[in-house]
């Protein structure tokens, strides 16, 4: 099998991922990025059969994903995603969804870390990215941010991890946390939206039947953003009883109408 510098998928968006607005959902984009990189790892032979002769996993640990425009019912989409080297224990991979006319609506960049699965530690990502290609110079996005605690944050729902949120690690997969995200705000700000950019990061584990507390709060648009921009702190928070809660992912999300 020819290996591929950059993976690309023609894909249409079906009735499972727009919402009422017909456009769409967040959580839509991440699944799609998400099939798409196991894609190209299985075809640079970094995926998870590969890694699991080394004992290995992929771990995603941070992800930008800024939309545009978010892409119709029916619409004919180019999935992309490619390697983009690594920084420190981070392995990144960047993504993009095109229309039919070539215009990126959706682009974005994750951070990967590979763990011992006995071990349960990160590793250094070198032995494994000298099969991958570099693509330098080809960003999609700039660096996937770490955030801040925000100490004004409120508990506004509670979720706990079901069978469907789970994943072959055996922990909940990343596209449900998007999920609790969208079912913890204001549906119509997310309905109404076009433009939008979350910002994740994904800190610690989540088991099947863990409680989770999901935390938000506005925040002021950032320096030279659109007044207009609603944005949000959010975080997962696991319940524990008396003792300190643990945070299990921290993230911020930005919504316009423009």
């Amino acid at each position: 099998m020819e290996k591929l510098s950059i993976w690309s998928e023609n894909q249409e968006v079906r009735f499972r991922a727009v919402d009422t607005s017909d456009s769409m959902t967040l959580s839509a984009v991440f699944d799609f990025f998400q099939e798409a990189a196991i894609s190209h790892a299985e075809n640079l032979s970094v995926g998870r059969s590969d890694m699991a002769r080394a004992n290995q996993v992929w771990i995603l640990s941070r992800m930008s994903v800024q939309i545009d425009r978010r892409p119709k019912y029916g619409e004919i989409i180019t999935v992309r995603t490619w390697p983009r080297g690594g920084e420190k224990l981070f392995a990144l991979r960047d993504y993009d969804i095109r229309d039919a006319d070539g215009n990126a609506a959706v682009r974005a960049r994750s951070c990967w870390v590979i763990i011992d699965r006995e071990k349960r530690r990160p590793l250094r990502p070198q032995s494994v990215m000298s099969l991958m290609p570099l693509n330098e110079g080809l960003d999609s996005l700039s660096a996937a941010v770490g955030l801040e605690e925000n100490t004004l944050l409120q508990k506004t729902a509670e979720r706990r991890a079901m069978y469907t949120d789970m994943d072959y690690n055996g922990h909940v997969n990343n596209v449900s946390y998007i999920r609790w995200i969208e079912d913890a705000l204001d549906s119509s700000l997310l309905e109404n939206a076009q433009y939008m950019r979350l910002d994740i990061n994904y800190l610690n584990e989540v088991l099947l039947n863990e409680v989770i507390g999901i935390w938000t709060a506005p925040v002021a648009p950032a320096a030279g953003e659109s007044p207009h921009i609603h944005a949000f702190a959010i975080e997962g928070k696991k319940e524990q009883g008396e003792k300190a809660a643990q945070t299990a992912f921290r993230a911020e999300l930005r919504l316009s109408k423009m």
